[in-house]
């Protein structure tokens, strides 16, 4: 029998591993499942479009895009309707999103404090995430009053005009932070928005400074969003709270007010995943 202290025996690999796990290139990829995911992501960003453009936007033959559809529609990933004959994303790809939810606890601990700082504010309570250089909102609870921000869980929002982004960008490091400004263009949506590198780094130290960031109809004129930093245990920023609701409510007036609210309401989100706040 071979000695365990052995130093010819192969390293035992972990279980589900193939030996080629740290191989991505293309012999370890199934084209045709890729191409189906390219397919899910493109729908899912979109408001649903009939075959032909889908083709043509995808590049794709219009024979080979629809057996591709009818196979996620299968599996409830997307549907078809009928009366426009457009495809669009299905309720099954919500599930396996709501399923990834559940994998952490941020979401879960972060909601009631959510809903109470709907109730303090009066305001829509959001919860995000960086992902990719983008935001991406993972939770949210909405005011009761009729004219209100809305911003349903897997939208993905461009940082430099989101007042969750700004908080997230002002704790990165330098070099994280460059890199994001330089792979993501500092677009224009409203008058307001940040579109100068230099402005905005100025913007972030002021960030850093009091605790909260502004979107200040930076994204959609006439609403208004103040966001803090959560962090984990490292003292690391890995999401962001804010309320955002329309200029006529969240005055200038009441910005540090509500600025002051949304710290403390941040900061018990730290605590509750076991994170602490950094003091300045």
């Amino acid at each position: 029998m071979e000695s365990q202290d052995n130093p010819s025996k192969s390293p035992r690999r972990a279980r589900g591993r193939p030996r080629d796990w740290e191989d991505k290139t293309a012999q370890n990829t199934i084209k045709s499942l890729d191409r189906a995911m390219m397919v899910l992501e493109f729908l899912s960003e979109g408001q649903g479009k009939p075959l032909s453009e889908l083709a043509q936007d995808l590049q794709q033959s219009p024979a080979t895009l629809y057996r591709v559809l009818t196979t996620l529609e299968g599996r409830g990933l997307v549907e078809f309707e009928t009366e426009t004959q457009a495809w669009h994303i299905g309720a099954q790809a919500f599930v396996i999103g709501a399923r990834f939810l559940r994998r952490t606890s941020l979401v879960e601990r972060a909601r009631p404090i959510l809903r109470r700082l709907m109730e303090q504010t009066g305001e829509t309570a959001n919860l995000g995430v960086e992902k990719g250089g983008m935001v991406l909102f993972l939770s949210q609870v909405e005011t009761h009053e009729s004219i209100r921000a809305f911003f349903p869980p897997g939208t993905l929002s461009q940082m430099h005009a989101s007042g969750i982004g700004k908080a997230l960008l002002a704790e990165m490091e330098p070099s994280r932070l460059e890199r994001v400004l330089k792979e993501h263009p500092l677009a224009e949506f409203t008058t307001q928005t940040i579109t100068d590198a230099g402005h905005l780094r100025q913007d972030l130290l002021l960030i850093q400074d009091r605790g909260y960031a502004i979107d200040d109809e930076e994204k959609n004129l006439g609403m208004r969003c103040i966001a803090a930093p959560i962090f984990d245990m490292h003292q690391e920023a890995v999401a962001g709270l804010s309320v955002s609701g329309p200029t006529s409510r969240i005055s200038r007036d009441h910005i540090s007010e509500i600025g002051a609210v949304v710290i403390e309401a941040a900061a018990e989100v730290s605590s509750a995943i076991g994170g602490q706040a950094l003091r300045r």
